[in-house]
């Protein structure tokens, strides 16, 4: 049975392709482009509502102090930090205001409305711990077939979620430019290495989620309690220099070759939103090992169906007034290992995560060669470039050239919802 559209006075909600429907209601946090403070906004159509002013004409008043305390914010720090029942009770009360059926608030709120043409948007929240992981058994596969063809997928991998700790002070919204990093590179294995830009410039299209409540130090988070320390969702790209990871990953992992940029959207997906979404497990097989038992998940619900689209626009595109190429179209459902199977592993030592740390899932890829989520894996580490609807080809990525992350979900009986766009495009490198 399909469910019933919720209809907003703001019209722009009611397109059946909005990513901001009555339904959605993400957080985030914007300033109008003229000029401003920061304040949290939420997406609602395509216009911006701004929080802070409906709570200074009293429209907040039956939500707990400490909520519309935390509306006052110019970041969603506070907001996480009081748990997910804060954002689903602020949410709810939003959502009355904005229904159609009942109009009382049309007239104060109009004013708080602002079209998303006319803001600025920033981080979310100030980050600060990041941790990136690599759950998507396709893309680990592909990578290792690339470096280790007899031996890809390595024997931890089916037994824990692996990831490194990523660098939160370069994270940058939806829209920042990114510069070619240097670095050091080895052209032909045996010789001394050269430093100079990266030559082999690549994306990865990663579903990135915030913590709300965090965990003491010392004290695990099982996994049945993970999913309440889930905030929400936003798409990620880690951006990765190829050559100068190669050269410098062992035996300690990434490191200048990753913490150059990361790039998020600007809007927070909330889990209440992506509940119709929830859906099963299905990449483990029958034959991958038991689980120890602090990362045993109810495989039924511990899935999230999100569509995810990568595209590029060169220059030359952006000059002829071409549209963007499709690269490749994945999802979700492909990741080994789910959100709080990662919380879980995450904490499994004591690590104690904080309100607004940001984890990320790691390149998703999905099965066929239309849904791998790097450069990396579509071109085969550059030895065979793909041909661009321009004419242009790439084996990595060129300067001026621009990625555009998109992420939705849509299945029948839900409303479809998205999470906009995370945008970023290649300046030359600097000289150190």
């Amino acid at each position: 049975m399909a469910e019933e559209r919720m209809i907003s006075w703001v019209e722009s909600a009611n397109s059946e392709r909005t990513d901001f429907p009555l339904e959605n209601l993400p957080f985030g946090i914007f300033s109008p482009s003229g000029g401003g403070t920061p304040r949290i906004g939420i997406a609602i159509g395509d216009e911006v509502l701004d929080l802070r002013g409906a709570d200074e004409i009293a429209l907040l008043d039956t939500l707990p102090e400490e909520v519309r305390a935390a509306c006052s914010d110019d970041s969603l720090n506070r907001l996480m930090s009081l748990g997910r029942s804060a954002a689903t009770v602020l949410r709810r009360r939003v959502t009355g205001l904005l229904l159609a059926e009942d109009r009382s608030a049309e007239h104060h709120l109009r004013p708080l409305l602002t079209p998303m043409r006319h803001v600025r948007m920033h981080l979310p929240a100030v980050i600060r711990d990041y941790t990136d992981f690599y759950a998507s058994l396709h893309h680990a596969e592909n990578v290792g077939k690339l470096f280790r063809p007899d031996n890809p997928l390595l024997p931890n991998y089916k037994h824990l979620p692996v990831g490194y700790h990523g660098r939160a002070s370069s994270i940058v919204v939806d829209g920042a430019e990114v510069r070619r990093p240097w670095g050091q590179r080895q052209l032909v294995p045996g010789t001394v290495p050269v430093f100079e830009p990266s030559r082999s410039l690549d994306y990865e299209l990663e579903l990135g989620f915030f913590i709300a409540e965090g965990n003491r130090l010392g004290e695990p988070v099982p996994v049945n309690a993970a999913d309440a320390m889930i905030f929400g969702l936003c798409l990620l790209n880690d951006w990765s220099a190829r050559d100068i990871q190669a050269w410098e990953y062992q035996p300690l992992g990434p490191f200048l070759g990753k913490n150059f940029a990361t790039s998020i959207s600007p809007w927070v997906v909330t889990m209440d939103a992506l509940a119709p979404f929830r859906t099963g497990t299905s990449v483990r097989g029958g034959d991958d090992p038991t689980l120890l038992p602090y990362l045993r998940v109810d495989t039924s619900t511990a899935g999230l169906d999100i569509v995810l689209e990568v595209s590029i626009s060169t220059a030359k595109m952006r000059q002829q007034g071409s549209a963007p190429s499709l690269l490749a179209r994945t999802n979700s459902l492909h990741l080994y290992w789910s959100l709080i199977q990662m919380i879980a592993h995450h904490t499994s030592n004591g690590c104690n995560l904080r309100p607004a740390d940001l984890l990320a899932t790691g390149t998703i890829s999905g099965p066929t060669s239309d849904s791998l989520g790097s450069m990396l894996e579509l071109t085969r580490r550059g030895a065979d470039p793909i041909r661009l609807a321009s004419g242009e080809m790439r084996s990595f990525l060129e300067d001026g050239d621009e990625i555009i992350l998109r992420g939705y979900c849509e299945r029948f009986g839900a409303v479809r919802i998205g999470f906009g766009e995370c945008r970023g495009v290649i300046l030359p490198a600097h000289h150190p």
